[in-house]
């Protein structure tokens, strides 16, 4: 029981992270760096989502194997929200925030990695125990590459 609700928990923390990571992106399409940098470790979180899903199945616990999708009309109003932002003198001001909620979400997601490492462990599921620890060092990254951008963009952001 515990380890479905965790298991739920993880999944549904890395679908948030991929929309978040896909939805900085989009935002400060602008930036290529963060751009393309956030496309590529949305891809992270999209597989873990699906790579959750076997395991998961094998405890009776049923979770969707494809990630979630953005609507094409909220992805298409961000896009263009982005070409306005970038033509305005404070994009960095958001590109702040946005790095502030991808870390905090990346964060909140590694704990949930964290949490089912322990209880695969204690259960002594080595398939679940292997899938945490190619996964989680993933979501890692993620949350060092966000705090890494706070640390570029906010002298630039607070110092003008």
């Amino acid at each position: 029981m515990k380890l479905g609700m965790i298991l739920h928990e993880v999944h549904r923390g890395e679908n948030a992270l991929a929309l978040t990571l896909l939805r900085l992106s989009e935002t400060h399409k602008t930036d290529h760096e963060v751009h393309h940098v956030a496309r590529d470790l949305a891809t992270w979180s999209q597989r873990h989502v699906r790579e959750l899903a076997g395991p998961a199945a094998d405890h009776g616990i049923r979770l969707d194997e494809e990630p979630k999708e953005e609507w094409a009309a909220a992805e298409w109003l961000r896009e263009k929200g982005s070409e306005l932002v970038g033509r305005r003198s404070t994009p960095s001001l958001l590109l702040l925030r946005d790095l502030k909620r991808t870390y905090l979400k990346a964060s909140d997601v590694s704990v949930d990695w964290e949490l089912l490492a322990q209880t695969a462990q204690a259960a002594k599921d080595g398939e679940l125990l292997a899938l945490t620890k190619r996964c989680h060092p993933q979501t890692l990254r993620q949350q060092r590459w966000a705090n890494a951008m706070i640390k570029v963009v906010s002298p630039q952001v607070l110092t003008s």
